[in-house]
């Protein structure tokens, strides 16, 4: 099956500070992948290089959706890959956008709606919206929703340009319980509803990978830690190391791991 993304040899330094070191990863086409590690793991970091706003260092290869990074149009390629970030709600300016605005705003890559959409996006983004059980945030001010609101609003905006890749990207981190548990729900749905599309959720909590997530990597200080199928990675011994505590998993009855510090 071909690689959605292939990294070889990359080494990323940020003002003058080394953030990732070696990195070495494949994701196939509609896996669904995790990526877990504390705080300045260099999780951001990674994304921002999957989008072609960080750049390893020459002799790297970096590879998604099948486009080497040198020799292609990024912008181009950034309209098949949907980035999910609960950071996203905060660039809405002085207007009230609404939850249809929003979402119909997707396949310009603009915050808010500056055009009259189709017929057609219009339809897409109703479709999209009932699929999400959403239909009623879509006259809803976005600003009055709650947080876990607004990142399902972010996710069908994001699925307007029908994209190969999605990036979730720590989406329940400004997240109480209620609403995290409501986010996961929708991830889930996602998941089962879109067997074709690619699932990449970057998160520093162990109790949110869902099940569907087969698949991971642990990031400690910019290096990969473990990589492969979820039961290998989601070790106690490799979770003490990545975190430096004394940590106790408890398998949950919905297939979720719990974390204890002893």
């Amino acid at each position: 099956m071909p690689s959605v993304i292939h990294i070889e040899n990359a080494t990323v330094y940020l003002s003058g500070r080394r953030v990732l070191k070696d990195i070495r990863w494949q994701v196939e086409r509609g896996g669904r992948y995790f990526i877990l590690g504390a705080n300045g793991a260099g999780k951001t970091t990674l994304v921002r290089m999957l989008l072609g706003y960080a750049w390893p260092l020459f002799g790297a290869t970096v590879e998604v959706l099948g486009k080497r990074f040198g020799g292609v149009n990024l912008q181009e390629l950034r309209r098949h890959i949907a980035w999910v970030s609960p950071l996203m709600h905060r660039w809405l300016g002085d207007r009230d956008w609404t939850g249809r605005e929003m979402v119909l705003s997707g396949p310009d890559a603009t915050i808010g709606l500056f055009r009259t959409p189709t017929e057609a996006e219009e339809v897409r983004a109703a479709e999209l919206m009932e699929s999400l059980r959403a239909t009623d945030l879509m006259e809803r001010p976005v600003s009055v929703m709650s947080s876990g609101e607004q990142v399902k609003v972010l996710i069908a905006r994001a699925l307007m340009t029908d994209p190969e890749l999605m990036i979730l990207d720590e989406p329940s981190v400004f997240l109480d319980i209620a609403g995290r548990e409501f986010l996961l729900r929708t991830i889930a749905e996602l998941a089962a509803a879109r067997p074709k599309l690619t699932l990449v959720f970057i998160t520093q909590r162990i109790e949110d990978i869902l099940p569907e997530f087969t698949r991971g990597m642990i990031l400690r200080e910019g290096e990969i830690l473990a990589d492969g199928p979820r039961e290998e990675v989601l070790t106690e011994p490799l979770l003490n190391e990545a975190f430096g505590m004394n940590i106790r998993l408890i398998p949950g009855r919905n297939g979720r791991l719990w974390s204890v510090i002893e």
